[in-house]
């Protein structure tokens, strides 16, 4: 199994002044389940080399097994600091693909031409597109091959615009996912704050928050299998 992780590039919240990136449990956890499986994973980001990391996903409250292991993992960690860029990434050599959430996707992956390109070029090619969090906002401008969007009449999850009033970004954020998901028509499928939900609805596996992260890889390695 070959499979490809995209990884965001922004690094600003807003014009709030702080950082932002991807979420680590959100990449470690996918990152540790999919390779423990025998696959064979490639780091790719918009801009290529380490990208930004949330640094709230790094404090003590947001450790995990799995982030334990990456900051343990010197091989992980050259892994992450030299992602290829997008640009030079073809769909034809992987068997999926994954997006880790964080709030950077909002901003630099949701109208990225190359990523949308990949995601289009996977569906075509019968390949699985998964992503969790805010990652499914990667999926907001990608169209199916009659020119609808991706996600109409699709079962989709993601951030939930409660969850994002719990972490007081409502105001912040360029959109809500919850509602764009719904603006492109998807169905949009949401369990209570913080509970894991993986939605999947044929090629397309969604997860609603950092805790759906592990349930996501499961379901892309069910599907793969």
């Amino acid at each position: 199994m070959n499979i490809l992780f995209i990884l965001t590039s922004h690094d600003r919240l807003g014009d709030t002044g702080e950082k932002t990136g991807f979420w680590l449990e959100e990449f470690a956890a996918p990152y540790y389940r999919l390779k423990d499986a025998g696959a064979d994973v490639t780091l790719a980001s918009p801009a290529g080399g380490q990208p930004p990391l949330d640094p709230k996903s790094d404090a003590e409250d947001a450790q995990t097994e799995d982030t334990k292991r990456f900051n343990t993992d010197a091989s992980a960690k050259e892994k992450l600091a030299t992602t290829v860029k997008l640009a030079d990434v073809n769909a034809s050599d992987y068997d999926a693909v994954f997006y880790p959430g964080g709030h950077g996707p909002l901003w630099d992956l949701y109208d990225n031409a190359h990523s949308i390109s990949l995601i289009e070029a996977f569906i075509k090619a019968n390949k699985p597109v998964a992503a969790v969090c805010h990652a499914p906002a990667v999926l907001l401008n990608a169209k199916a091959s009659d020119g609808a969007p991706l996600v109409k009449g699709k079962r989709v999850t993601g951030f939930s615009n409660s969850e994002e009033a719990a972490v007081n970004l409502t105001d912040i954020v360029p959109y809500l996912l919850e509602d764009a998901l719904v603006e492109q028509g998807g169905l949009y499928e949401r369990t209570e704050d913080w509970h894991a939900l993986s939605v999947v609805d044929g090629l397309l596996i969604t997860g609603q928050n950092p805790g759906s992260s592990v349930a996501v890889a499961n379901a892309l390695l069910e599907h793969l299998r």
